[in-house]
């Protein structure tokens, strides 16, 4: 017998829930369905770029569970609908305490929306990721590359992006982290581990 975990993520009622977070947060409204217990599932955070046709969710099955899932998705607009083309799942990353950024690496895949031409398609394909951002109380915004996103008050969140490498997997976009006056704190670049707040602190220690 399946357990709701699985019975919600199979093939399409997995697809037809991310579709229904999407296009929720694009009307406006709430990110979490108001028919599922938080306790059950919570949408951590859910991330659109309208104008590049992509977005993310983060949510954890059973957040308060020793057996907790993290589950991310990235989906992508064919036309006037959402497709979910990819993700993965895990237990999640180990609670930290952020100082101003985090950033860790989450999913990617290659787009669909420009597979009709296969196999001369997989050439202009776009490489479609997602970050997942912690964040300290004193930022008011993060710019992932030329986007600006907004801070939810949980402090995490779920940044999606796109890069036209063909290569493999494209690379992650600059991610800088800015306080409520607009005032740069820190920044991370694409092949980095480490923020330059957080560097300059060690640099600072004896």
């Amino acid at each position: 017998m399946r357990t709701r975990e699985e019975a919600l993520r199979a093939g399409p009622r997995w697809e037809t829930f991310l579709r229904g977070v999407v296009e929720r947060v694009l009307a406006g409204g709430e990110s979490q369905p108001w028919w599922l217990p938080r306790r059950v599932l919570t949408v951590v955070s859910v991330d659109v770029d309208v104008a590049a046709g992509v977005g993310a969710v983060w949510a954890v099955w059973r957040p308060a569970s020793p057996r907790t899932r993290e589950h991310l998705a990235l989906l992508e607009r064919h036309g006037e609908r959402w497709r979910c083309v990819g993700g993965g799942s895990g237990s999640g990353d180990d609670p930290v305490d952020v100082g101003v950024l985090d950033v860790r690496d989450g999913a990617g895949t290659l787009g669909l929306a420009r597979g009709r031409d296969f196999p001369h398609s997989l050439a202009t394909a776009l490489w479609i990721g997602c970050v997942k951002v912690r964040l300290g109380r004193d930022v008011g915004h993060v710019l992932v590359g030329a986007r600006r996103v907004g801070v939810p008050e949980h402090r995490k969140l779920i940044a999606v992006w796109t890069s036209s490498s063909h290569v493999g997997r494209g690379p992650r976009p600059v991610v800088v982290a800015l306080a409520h006056d607009g005032t740069e704190l820190s920044r991370i670049g694409p092949h980095d581990g480490l923020d330059t707040q957080t560097w300059s602190r060690l640099r600072e220690e004896p």
